[in-house]
């Protein structure tokens, strides 16, 4: 048995230790239980879409997860679909001790209106484990914790689409993207980004209102802190960029 990399919160300062290279999802090296409740810690997979595994992971998808697969154009995006999808639950089965097919899934409210379109989460009440899944091209990033949790994985843009689209940036954020170079700003540009989809899929509220542009998390080097949450960016194959935010304790209990 593997397990994915951790972060552990430090119980002293409430700071996070990254583990920035997620765990390589295999589905025949499935982990055990996530530690018990109480340790703050959590587990970041890679998963590569390759169409054998989004064959075999049609298996556990349920009858929604299944015509969704099937009405995708292009078979790149079916495969990493149904490959993504299919990790999500067989982690989870695994980390609960579940079967992957029976495991079935509720929208949190959003906390902007309340409405039934925040997080995915378990259904069941009581159900002690969060995830977030994120994918693009064919890569996808899955994360779990014990509080709630947010991932984002990107491929950067084009240096016309950072133009067109920095202008959703916090102020700070855009003036660090316009001091560097042309050719550096889609880095900075899908660092920054990934940050922000990682903290607003954390908290559920997705791109609702005016957050992307309230909400500092940075484009420099080093993200922000956001209160009452701690970011990091993962290490993820060139040609990607990612980032993971979890709930600090203080702001759970």
């Amino acid at each position: 048995m593997t397990t994915g990399d951790t972060w552990t919160l430090s119980e002293e300062s409430g700071a996070v230790r990254p583990a920035l290279t997620p765990e390589v999802y295999d589905a025949s090296a499935l982990p055990g239980p996530l530690p018990a409740d109480g340790a703050r810690e959590v587990a970041l997979w890679l998963v590569r879409s390759v169409p054998e595994a989004g064959l075999h992971d049609t298996a556990v998808l349920d009858a929604a997860e299944r015509k969704r697969t099937a009405a995708f154009v292009r078979p790149g995006d079916r495969d990493t679909y149904a490959t993504s999808h299919g990790a999500l639950r067989r982690l989870l089965g695994a980390y609960l001790d579940r079967d992957p097919a029976a495991i079935r899934f509720v929208r949190e409210p959003c906390p902007c209106c309340d409405e039934p379109h925040g997080r995915p989460a378990l259904a069941g009440a009581g159900v002690p484990l969060h995830f977030s899944l994120s994918h693009t091209g064919d890569m996808a990033l899955i994360g779990f914790a014990r509080t709630p949790v947010g991932v984002d994985i990107e491929r950067p843009a084009s240096p016309r689409t950072v133009a067109e689209v920095s202008g959703m940036l916090h102020p700070q954020e855009r003036a660090t993207l316009d001091a560097l170079p042309e050719h550096r700003r889609p880095a900075a540009f899908a660092r920054c980004w990934t940050r922000k989809e990682a903290y607003l899929k954390g908290t559920g509220s997705g791109l609702a209102g005016d957050l992307m542009t309230t909400t500092l998390v940075g484009a420099g080097p080093e993200p922000v802190t956001v209160p009452g949450w701690e970011m990091v960016d993962v290490a993820v194959p060139e040609g990607y960029a990612a980032a993971c935010a979890i709930r600090a304790a203080a702001a759970t209990d």
